[in-house]
């Protein structure tokens, strides 16, 4: 097993999650042009569960929006629960309005019809 790291892949809007140049994991997210930085799904590969890694992932992806200048909007359940028990965060969070609902979705679809 190469070294795991972590790295913002901004062309793919997702932090990632590899060993070596295999992507076993990721933390999605969609920019809103505006400031906030939306977090919409995260995962790890079941064959690297229980590593610690979606924490490791978590913490590095919310330390770089954060240190971006970005908001942090959690949509997924992980990032929620992350934010949660890591305090530290509480002043870059944003909670999800329907407006930036309706930005993600858009996105989203953006994407699909690539």
């Amino acid at each position: 097993m190469a070294p795991i790291s972590i790295r913002n892949n901004p062309d793919r809007l997702r932090y990632e999650v590899l060993d070596g140049d295999l992507a076993i994991g990721q933390a999605a997210y969609v920019d809103d042009g505006e400031g906030r930085r939306i977090f919409y799904h995260t995962v790890i590969d079941e064959d690297y569960g229980g590593q610690g890694l979606a924490g490791r992932l978590a913490a590095q992806a919310l330390d770089e929006t954060v240190a971006a200048g970005l908001m942090i909007v959690p949509v997924c359940p992980y990032i929620k629960n992350y934010l949660g028990k890591h305090t530290q965060y509480a002043d870059n969070i944003q909670k999800p309005t329907p407006a930036l609902l309706t930005v993600l979705n858009n996105a989203l679809a953006r994407r699909t019809r690539r």
